[in-house]
C-alpha cells in the first residue's frame, strides 16, 4: 500500500516544504505556512506507464484573425474595464476588502444581462440564496431572472452548469471557498485553491462561457492564494475604495482583451452602485479654493484622464525627527521630491513635519504627479495659494528637472473641458496644445518654487508692546562676539539657491 507523504504549503505564495517552519522564505510572509496532506501515488512514476501523446495542429502567425466575440454587461464602467465586455470563454478574478461592493457589482451586472434575455448563474459559496435574495430585493432586483445556487463543491458546480445550455455568464463567490474532490485538502487551502480554478478555467474554455471569480484579499490589500492563479486567468480586477469615501474604484490590473490600469469610478448609493460619468468634477467638487497646499493634477488612469487635488500639510516639528506621512502615493517618491527640493531649490524642510494626501482617497502611481505634489509642498510651507485655474503635471529628476510625460494632449483636453485656464507642465512637448489654455512651460523645479514663494504673503510681526519693552534691554547686548569683530552677516552660498522657508507667523 502506499504510503501517504505530508508536506507543508505557504498559504501566501504556494511555495512547498517539507517541514514546519515560521517564515517562508520565497515570500517573507510569517505564520502562512500549513500542514496538507499529499495525494497517494500508487506506483513510483518510473513505473507507471505513460499516456502516448497525440498530433497536435499547428498553425501560422500569419492565418486571419478577428476581434474576440464580447458580451456587454449593461454596466458602462465594468465594460470599460474589461475592455468592451466579458469575453467568450474568458475567466475574471476580482478582488477587494470585505463589505467594499464586489457582490452587489456582480449581482447589479448579472441583473442586467438577465434582463436582456441571457442566462446568467450566481454560485455562492458564503451566503444562502435566501441571503443572495434579499440583498437583491433591496437593490430593487427582485424581479431579475438570476438563476441562483448555493454550493461549494466543484464537480457539483460544473455538473450543474452542464446540464443546460451553457450560461453567458457565471459568478463564482468565492474561490477560496469552493473545494474540489480532485484535491485531499481542507476549503481554502493552496492546492484546493489552484485545483478548483482549474477545473473552472477548464469548464470556461470548453463551454465558451464567461466566468467570474471572486477572490479575498489578504490584509496587505493582496489577493488570497497562490499566485499561480493570477496567472492563469484572463483578467485581474481589483476593486478599492476607502469607508470614508461614498465612491469605488475598479482597476484592470490584468487584461488579455483590454487595457490595463483601466479604471471605472462608482459611486456607492442606498440602490447600489451608480456609475460616475465625470470621475474630474466628482474628485474636484468640495475644493477649498483659496487654501495654501493644494493642487490640481492632471493624471492618466488606463486610456482615461483624470483631474484630482493633491493636498499638501507643512507645519514645524516638535520632535527631533520630522514626520513624513502618505496617503494615497508612493512615500519613496514623496522623500525623493523633498530631498531634490532640499538639494536644488533651497527648500528647507528638516525642521517640519510633511504630510501629503490625495483627495478623495484614490491612488496615483504615476510619476507624473511629482510636479503637482512639489508645489503642494512649496505652497504649504510658504502660506502662498496656488492658481485655482491651474494644473500641474511633470515627472522630477533627481537633478531637479521637470521631465515630459505621456499623454499631454489628453491631459489638457481634460483641464480645458473643466475650465482650467493655465497648466504647469514639462517644457519640450511635442503634442499640439489646446486653443484657450495658457501654458507655463518649465525645465527646472527651481524656477516654479522661486514663483511660488515671490507669491507668498509678507507679513508684519505685531509685537506686544510689553513684550517689546521685555526684550529691549537684550537687543542691546554688547557680548555678541560678532560684534565685538565687527564681522558682517552671514549669507547664503552664492552657488546655493536662496532658502525658502515658512513666511507663517503668529498673529
Amino acid at each position: 500500500m502506499a504510503k501517504r507523504t505530508t508536506t507543508f504549503v505557504c498559504q501566501a505564495c504556494g511555495a512547498v516544504y517539507t517541514r514546519w517552519q515560521g517564515k517562508c522564505d520565497a515570500c517573507g510572509e510569517w505564520n502562512t505556512i500549513a500542514e496538507e496532506a499529499s495525494p497517494l501515488a500508487s506506483a513510483p512514476a518510473a513505473q507507471r506507464p505513460g499516456r502516448k501523446g497525440r498530433l497536435v495542429a499547428l498553425e501560422t502567425l500569419a492565418g486571419g484573425s478577428a476581434d474576440a466575440p464580447r458580451t456587454p454587461s449593461g454596466i458602462h464602467e465594468l465594460d470599460r474595464v474589461t475592455g468592451g465586455g466579458f469575453v467568450r470563454g474568458s475567466v475574471i478574478l476580482i478582488g477587494g476588502d470585505p463589505g467594499i461592493g464586489k457582490s452587489t457589482l456582480l449581482i447589479q451586472a448579472a441583473a442586467a444581462m438577465a434582463g436582456r434575455g441571457e442566462r446568467v448563474v450566481y454560485v455562492s459559496g458564503e451566503e444562502a440564496t435566501g441571503q443572495v435574495r434579499l440583498r437583491a430585493e433591496r437593490l430593487g432586483l427582485a424581479g431579475a431572472k438570476v438563476a441562483l445556487a448555493a454550493e461549494t463543491n466543484v464537480e457539483d458546480i460544473l455538473a450543474t452548469l452542464s446540464d443546460d445550455p451553457p450560461p453567458r455568464l457565471a459568478v463564482i463567490d468565492s474561490i477560496q471557498t469552493m473545494w474540489t474532490d480532485a484535491v485531499d485538502s481542507a476549503p481554502g487551502t493552496v492546492a484546493q485553491v489552484r485545483g478548483s480554478a482549474q477545473a473552472l478555467i477548464r469548464y470556461a474554455k470548453t463551454s465558451g462561457a464567461a466566468v467570474i471569480l471572486v477572490g479575498h484579499v489578504t490584509k496587505d490589500g493582496q489577493i488570497a492564494g497562490p499566485r499561480v492563479v493570477e496567472h492563469m486567468v484572463d483578467a485581474v480586477l481589483s476593486f478599492e475604495g476607502e469607508g470614508g469615501h461614498h465612491f469605488r474604484i475598479l482597476r484592470a490590473l490584468k487584461n488579455r482583451f483590454g487595457p490595463t490600469d483601466e479604471i471605472g469610478v462608482f459611486e456607492m448609493t442606498g440602490r447600489g452602485l451608480a456609475e460616475v460619468a465625470n470621475p474630474s468634477e466628482l474628485f474636484l467638487s468640495e475644493r477649498d479654493l483659496g487654501a495654501p497646499g493644494t493642487a490640481v493634477f492632471a493624471g492618466m488612469e488606463g486610456t482615461r484622464p483624470l483631474l484630482v487635488e493633491i493636498q499638501a500639510l507643512v507645519a514645524p516639528s516638535p520632535l527631533g525627527t520630522p514626520r513624513r506621512a502618505v496617503v494615497g502615493w508612493d512615500s519613496n517618491r514623496l522623500a525623493m521630491v523633498i530631498a531634490v527640493l532640499e538639494a536644488h531649490c533651497g527648500v528647507r524642510l528638516g525642521q517640519h513635519d510633511v504630510y501629503l494626501n490625495v483627495a478623495g482617497g484614490l491612488r496615483i502611481g504615476e510619476p507624473a504627479a511629482d510636479l503637482a505634489a512639489a508645489a503642494a509642498l512649496v505652497s504649504s510651507l510658504t502660506g502662498a495659494a496656488l492658481p485655482a485655474d491651474a494644473v500641474y503635471f511633470g515627472e522630477v529628476s533627481l537633478s531637479g528637472a521637470i521631465r515630459p510625460v505621456a499623454h499631454a494632449a489628453a491631459r489638457l483636453k481634460e483641464a480645458m473641458k473643466l475650465g482650467f485656464k493655465r497648466a504647469v507642465c514639462p517644457e519640450g512637448g511635442r503634442e499640439p496644445v489646446e486653443p484657450g489654455l495658457a501654458l507655463a512651460a518649465t525645465g527646472a523645479l527651481a524656477g516654479l518654487v522661486a514663483d511660488i514663494a515671490a507669491e507668498a504673503p509678507r507679513r508684519e510681526r505685531r509685537e506686544d508692546p510689553r513684550r517689546e519693552r521685555e526684550e529691549s534691554p537684550r537687543r542691546e547686548r554688547k557680548d555678541d562676539p560678532r560684534r565685538e569683530r565687527n564681522e558682517p552677516p552671514r549669507r547664503e552660498s552664492p552657488d546655493r539657491p536662496p532658502a525658502v522657508t515658512s513666511r507663517r507667523q503668529d498673529g
